[in-house]
């Protein structure tokens, strides 16, 4: 009987299995594995000999295991490398290995990774996955959630997505139709409405798969930003800022860099850090309302 066709598993599941086995010392049979996975023996074979290939397998009588000196040894950089199969480079799953599965589902839609530090959500698993959940199965949600001015009740929230970004977990949702980010760790007394679902907006959807940072306000501004030569390099070889892109290359080796910014605190606190290499060229409020942070700062208002 032919092994049922590679949908049947999802790789994430199944390469998070043979990894755990795998460090915990068993020696694997690639027919046996092709046999209970089923899926064809090439395909065990490559998850063995290139998707896992960081792990330096050793294989002895036709069985693949770790060396002895390295069992349940995985690093962090282990991680990182099994993570990278799926396009998540400098993952650090602090919640398991079930978090790490649905990470590495392609199938699953909840679950959005950007940047390479992650805060430490022990003791908030169970409502991660709540939340996971809801976002899955399409329950509206309420919570008290925590800010400056003091906390508040919000009810009948519709949840998309859960996003790391540089480090932290955000919930994208929309509130009475207006797309907003919350803060996870700030979110608390968290409810979900079992018996309710809402069919999710295409628009929401649409604007979530482009969206490169948590700043969701639909309308966007243009930012144009001058960058001295000093700084040009660091612009060219990746993106400091959300939807960057190098508009122009300056004779003396500076750059004209733009972006869409949802609101200034999305723009400013980057270009203070870069300063005096980084100006704001237009809109030209943007940058009078830099200088007259700095001048507040000084002292000289």
């Amino acid at each position: 009987m032919a092994p049922a066709p590679e949908s049947t598993d999802t790789i994430a599941g199944r390469l998070s299995e043979l990894l755990h086995r795998l460090n915990a010392g068993q020696k694997l049979d690639p027919k046996a594995l092709a046999e209970e996975f089923k899926v064809n023996l090439r395909t065990i074979q490559r998850d063995l000999k290139e998707r896992l290939h960081f792990l330096e397998l050793e294989r002895q009588h036709g069985l693949y295991h770790i060396n002895v000196q390295r069992l349940g040894q995985l690093t962090p950089q282990d991680i990182e490398r099994f993570a990278a199969v799926a396009g998540l480079q400098g993952l650090h799953p602090r919640l398991g290995t079930e978090l790490l599965k649905d990470l590495l589902d392609s199938r699953l839609q909840s679950l959005q990774i950007r940047g390479h530090h992650y805060e430490d959500l022990s003791g908030r698993e169970d409502d991660f996955r709540r939340l996971k959940q809801a976002i899955e199965h399409r329950h509206p949600i309420g919570f008290r959630y925590r800010k400056a001015e003091g906390e508040k009740i919000v009810e009948g929230i519709e949840p998309y997505k859960l996003v790391n970004q540089n480090g932290i977990w955000y919930l994208s949702a929309c509130d009475r139709g207006a797309l907003k980010s919350y803060a996870f760790t700030k979110i608390s007394a968290l409810l979900v409405s079992d018996e309710r679902t809402f069919e999710p907006d295409p628009t929401v959807v649409s604007t979530l798969a482009q969206e490169d940072s948590i700043w969701l306000n639909l309308k966007k501004t243009e930012v144009v930003l001058k960058v001295n030569s000093e700084a040009a390099d660091y612009f060219r070889r990746r993106k400091l800022i959300a939807s960057q892109k190098i508009e122009k290359e300056l004779a003396d080796g500076g750059l004209l860099v733009s972006c869409l910014i949802a609101h200034p605190n999305q723009i400013l606190p980057i270009v203070r850090y870069w300063l005096p290499n980084v100006r704001v060229i237009s809109p030209e409020a943007l940058q009078d309302e830099l200088e007259q942070q700095l001048r507040r700062y000084l002292g000289q208002e």
